[in-house]
């Protein structure tokens, strides 16, 4: 049975340069193929829950202009609750300007618009619909008061909270006692802990250093390496699938989406972990963020598929 998800965050469009290799600076590279997708950290989460079987709301703010009337209908098509996404006529809708490189690496800016006016009464307007949740899933591109207010009412509620703490910026321990499992990659844990994490020790470091914090869970995402998982009921290290990657962009999206899913499915946290993992990995197969997203059958296929494909972590 799927599970509620509410999905707090950022919506997006995404336009996207495929380039040999990220420019430096003063550099310019002739050449690249340009195309345009549906994106931000929210919506990419929540799309992401939503092809993976999840039954997902998303509270978010969008321009009232071509690209937000667009991202909706997006979300729409995707199944997604829309209620409390708002068209904002104040300000436009948020834009990425995304480099690929030929070898999947990334390189991104931002242009926040709406995102910007995601306010705590837009939480306080949502807080049935949070209240009423079974995972909250959130990450750092809206307000730093509207996350800390919707982690406040989801905790409060007694729903898990799910925190990618990206973009990286340093968070009061107040709120990671709230947050139910921290889901930093390598630098935003760094940030967080002051941990360089450089191995298998460091990463066990940051995690526990983030415990000390208040966090219960903490999943420290490493990439083409898998993630290390710190929790009262797993310890370890749960592997990445073997793929080709294409373009990494929203990789860290999809696996915090199916995450969340697998969760509201009462899989325990190791099985959870596998279901993100493989999603995560066909992501970063496509090309673009929400375009990227995998269906479930697709996770499932990898999930049950030959042990080399997708291992089970130690």
């Amino acid at each position: 049975m799927a599970g509620r998800i509410v999905v707090v965050g950022s919506s997006n469009t995404d336009m996207i340069l495929q380039m040999e290799h990220i420019p430096r600076p003063g550099e310019t590279i002739l050449g690249g193929q340009f195309s345009m997708a549906p994106g931000g950290k929210g919506a990419n989460q929540a799309v992401a829950a939503a092809r993976a079987g999840g039954d997902v709301a998303l509270l978010a703010r969008v321009g009232d202009d071509m690209f937000g009337r667009q991202a909706i209908e997006g979300f729409r098509s995707d199944g997604i609750d829309v209620e409390h996404v708002i068209c904002d006529g104040e300000a436009p809708s948020g834009v990425a300007l995304i480099f690929v490189a030929a070898d999947g690496e990334n390189s991104i800016g931002v242009a926040s618009g709406a995102n910007t006016r995601l306010v705590p009464a837009d939480v306080q307007r949502a807080s049935d619909m949070i209240r009423a949740a079974d995972v909250v899933v959130m990450q750092l591109e809206t307000p730093l008061e509207t996350v800390e207010a919707a982690a406040r009412l989801a905790s409060d509620a007694g729903v898990p909270v799910i925190l990618n703490p990206a973009p990286a910026q340093p968070l009061s321990d107040t709120l990671l006692r709230q947050i139910s499992i921290l889901t930093p990659n390598e630098s935003e844990a760094e940030l967080l802990t002051g941990v360089p994490v450089t191995g298998q020790q460091g990463a066990e470091q940051a995690a526990a250093a983030l415990q000390n914090k208040g966090v219960e869970t903490v999943i420290l995402t490493l990439g083409a390496r898998g993630a290390y998982v710190a929790s009262p009921d797993f310890v370890g290290t749960v592997p990445a699938c073997q793929v080709t990657a294409v373009d990494t962009t929203a990789a860290g999206d999809v696996f915090n989406g199916a995450l969340a899913v697998a969760l509201a499915e009462q899989k325990n946290l190791e099985l959870a972990m596998r279901f993100a993992c493989a999603a995560a990995a066909l992501s970063v197969t496509k090309l673009g963020a929400q375009p990227s997203c995998p269906r479930r059958e697709e996770i499932d296929a990898l999930v049950e598929g030959p042990p080399w494909a997708c291992p089970m972590g130690e």
